[in-house]
């Protein structure tokens, strides 16, 4: 196994780094203990959804015998700590901190106390009914719980060393092997919400253990005829519905055909892309050829046909699902953070089964637009959906739209998305370079320091960018071996004008499959990759009804929007102009520092009688045009200045 050690040194990243260290880790921790008075809010109307508090680490204490009580909470509440639990893992990788790790060995131990004597781990059911331990696995999300958990163990032995965290990881991963499988007396079914897969394959990885690998293989192969077993128990179980997610229609759970016979991204997103980033994953360590060909198929149906500019996924609220091709409304899609964020870790495993740079831009897309759009600049407060077009009053009165906010809750009563997103940023350093036998790719430009040792080779990269305010990235290498060394730095799929010298000089840039391939000898060298950034108009495929005559500005990876506090209410009202010329600069004061995107446009606003103004419809509509100054910002930093309107996609004339 290769050992990789990489140091995040740009100031944009080490800055959202500190923010998940010093506000939104302890932020969630008293939140997670119930410590902390704020508002909890439901993601959407529905009055089923418990928000009164989260009670998370007082379950654990509860099944640990440590406390008297009840469970309160989603069935899944157990990963809200788990999901902390990596977050912190990761944290102290990047800055010790002998108080946090104090704490989080706390966790740890509370966690192994609550474990049961033959591996299995779960409050709710621990608490409430042991005796219906996997009779509702379509919805009870039993194993999705331990899948975070064994993610969450293993970013923390790698961090401190526990001996512990590796204790309760093998011993839940020892009880599934000896409770699901192929074989007779097993369960031969897999759970309704894919993350076991990925937590077994973090665990094989690590240890080289193959009957982990096995098991997720066989978790995703048993997918489809799940049903039929989850049925029969279910009509077995008198206990009544538990406080889970039903999946009664088998797409939205994915189990609607062998997974290997799906080329369509269909039912609940965030489900879907776990199970292709298990999937993509299994396919290389396994060599399962079927695997792959049907993670490519669903991969092609999500970038060409339904995934948003935004690199957001999942088109409606009704089981947080993907619906058809070409089904992207603005108003009220869903966009779950963790639908983005899973989409990040799909497109890293595909990037480990073939070069090719459109994962990355997919990556970077969803990373530096939905994902952080989840988060405040505060680190305290947290989008679960994030639209692509909102006026506030709609959110309140429209029911078929409460779940699109125009500011972020404190707390959200289904908190999957906060340490979801904690985990995701402080692990960013994971997703820069992916390490191949015979070359190093470099996916993300952030400014970091990089050294490989290898089967004997020894490899140091020094990345140097204010990358996305500028499109010049410095690289530094030093080759410590006598054998050459490649390096692959990805070509944006957004580029215009690139430029690229090395050792000084300037050369032309080849391609292959989006990325440039260098080769060096022993000693030291450099790279300079000069991209052109600069504002740029995009359009959607003419079968997006909703986006017709519309346009969207990005600026490199980042997709920008208009917001009320900029250009006044009744942004559908602002048309940009065709021949206006965008241009950029960059403000230091604002939203933490950003670069602010301008262009000529124009207001429509009635030109003819009061009378006729008040009118519904008329026959004779008379409009004018105000001309404005049209301002647009990072579509990540939305919502940060109050409420207000916002829109991407805007009219152009």
């Amino acid at each position: 196994m290769a050992r990789r050690d990489v140091c995040v040194t740009d100031p944009i990243w080490k800055r959202y780094k500190e923010l998940v260290r010093k506000e939104m880790i302890p932020y969630q921790w008293a939140v997670l203990n119930d410590s902390i008075d704020i508002a909890i809010e439901r993601e959407r109307n529905d009055a089923s959804i418990p928000n009164e508090k989260s009670h998370a680490i007082a379950n654990f204490k509860i099944a640990a015998g440590l406390e008297k009580g009840d469970h309160y909470g989603w069935v899944f509440q157990d990963s809200d700590v788990y999901k902390w639990l990596e977050a912190v893992s990761y944290s102290l990788s990047d800055t010790w901190d002998d108080e946090l790790k104090t704490l989080a060995d706390g966790v740890v131990e509370l966690i192994s106390k609550a474990q049961q004597p033959d591996g299995y781990i779960g409050t709710y059911f621990t608490i409430k009914c042991p005796e219906r331990r996997y009779m509702r696995l379509a919805e009870s999300h039993e194993l999705y719980c331990m899948g975070h958990l064994l993610e969450a163990l293993v970013a923390y032995k790698l961090a401190t060393g526990s001996e512990l965290a590796m204790d309760v990881a093998e011993k839940v991963a020892a009880h599934l092997c000896d409770t699901f499988g192929p074989e007779e007396g097993k369960y031969h079914f897999a759970d309704g919400h894919e993350e076991i897969e990925i937590g077994l394959m973090k665990l094989y990885h690590i240890t080289g253990t193959e009957k982990y690998r096995d098991l997720a293989e066989y978790f995703l192969k048993v997918r489809g005829d799940s049903p039929k077993e989850w049925s029969r128990l279910k009509s077995m179980d008198k206990g009544g519905n538990i406080l889970g997610v039903s999946a009664e229609a088998m797409k939205y759970d994915q189990t609607h055909l062998p997974v290997e016979e799906q080329d369509t991204a269909e039912g609940h997103a965030v489900r879907l892309v776990y199970m292709c980033t298990a999937m993509a994953d299994v396919a290389k360590a396994s060599g399962n050829k079927e695997f792959e060909k049907a993670c490519k198929k669903i991969w092609r149906n999500i970038v060409d046909k339904r995934m948003f500019i935004t690199g957001g996924i999942g088109s409606t609220v009704l089981g947080e699902s993907f619906t058809l091709d070409y089904d992207l409304p603005n108003d009220t899609m869903y966009c779950e953070t963790c639908a983005s964020i899973g989409l990040i870790f799909f497109a890293k495993q595909m990037l480990n089964l073939e070069r090719n740079s459109e994962y990355a831009d997919v990556m970077e897309r969803a990373l530096y637009n939905t994902a952080l759009s989840g988060m405040a600049l505060d680190g305290k407060h947290f989008f679960y959906v994030n639209p692509l077009e909102v006026v506030p009053e709609k959110g309140k009165l429209d029911p078929t739209k409460s779940h699109v906010k125009s500011v972020r809750p404190q707390w959200l009563g289904c908190a999957c998305c906060p340490p979801n997103l904690a985990r995701l940023i402080t692990s960013v350093e994971d997703y820069i370079y992916s390490v191949f036998d015979d070359a190093v790719l470099v996916n993300l430009f952030i400014a970091s320091d990089m050294s490989l040792e290898d089967k004997g080779k020894k490899i140091s990269i020094r990345q140097k960018t204010d990358y996305p305010r500028s499109g010049k990235v410095l690289f530094e290498i030093e080759n410590k071996e006598e054998t050459d060394v490649t390096i692959g730095i990805r070509l944006p799929g957004w580029r215009d004008e690139v430029k690229g010298s090395i050792d000084g000089s300037a050369v032309k840039i080849t391609e292959k499959c989006g990325y440039w391939y260098v080769q060096f000898p022993k000693g030291e060298h450099s790279i300079l990759l000069d991209m052109e950034i600069k504002p740029k108009r995009w359009y959607a495929n003419l079968n997006v009804s909703e986006d017709i005559h519309k346009v969207a500005v990005a600026r490199g990876p980042q997709v920008y929007c208009v917001e009320g506090k900029d250009n006044g209410d009744g942004l559908h009202k602002l048309v940009l102009r065709k021949d206006s010329q965008l241009t950029d600069h960059f403000e230091e004061e604002l939203l933490g520092g950003v670069s602010v995107v301008e262009g000529d446009g124009e207001r429509l606003v009635w030109g003819g009688s009061d009378a006729a103004s008040s009118s519904l419809y008329t026959c004779r509509p008379e409009y004018k045009k105000e001309a404005v100054k049209i301002r647009f910002i990072p579509y990540n930093t939305w919502g940060n200045r109050g409420e207000n309107e916002m829109r991407v996609w805007i009219t152009e004339e």
